[in-house]
């Protein structure tokens, strides 16, 4: 059976965003760089991997397949790009988007859930959560394994990992790697 894992970067003090949608205050050495080009390729956009040194068409390692909430989705749409991982499937789950123009990704409107569970008992890779925080804690249930990139910076405000309930749930961490030269460290975590 497939996995649902979180792959998100996030400050130390929990955000993976600043207030207003921002994603640039987290350093991203080269050295980062290039190791989420070996390890996770696909987390890179298809319409930038060219400026980031990759082919467009580089293999996926982890997942083919992509769930995220709208305040993922815009950045893109507003550059213009309908289809920002045009290597896997995409999923957007919003009951306020109205519509995708673009056939390649797919429009949810309700039941994260059921859609979770659906894709779960499909063949093939794992199954990218890519945020965002309120997105994440509707399907904390569902989340199998998180993969972590802690960014040595504190951020103050913004949107957390998970915004919402208060709801303790275990995870085991099973690896810890620093990964770059700035002191990022990811840890891999399976469900306790």
């Amino acid at each position: 059976m497939r996995k649902l894992i979180y792959f998100v970067g996030m400050s130390l003090d929990g955000y993976i965003a600043g207030p207003n949608g921002e994603i640039d205050f987290c350093p991203v050495p080269e050295d980062m760089l290039n190791w989420i080009r070996t390890e996770y390729p696909e987390t890179l956009p298809t319409h930038a991997r060219p400026h980031l040194g990759m082919a467009v068409d580089a293999p996926n390692r982890s997942f083919d397949t992509l769930v995220m909430g709208r305040g993922t989705y815009e950045p893109a749409l507003a550059i213009g790009v309908t289809s920002p991982y045009a290597h896997m499937k995409q999923y957007v789950v919003s009951s306020t988007l109205g519509r995708i123009d673009d056939p390649t990704v797919e429009l949810v409107e309700s039941d994260p859930v059921g859609l979770i569970r659906k894709l779960k008992q499909e063949e093939g890779m794992d199954i990218w959560l890519a945020g965002g925080g309120k997105f994440a804690a509707a399907l904390l249930d569902e989340i199998d394994e998180l993969v972590i990139k802690s960014y040595p910076v504190v951020a103050g405000k913004g949107t957390p990992a998970f915004a919402g309930e208060f709801r303790p749930t275990l995870f085991r961490p099973t690896q810890r790697s620093e990964v770059s030269s700035n002191g990022t460290q990811v840890t891999w975590f399976t469900r306790a």
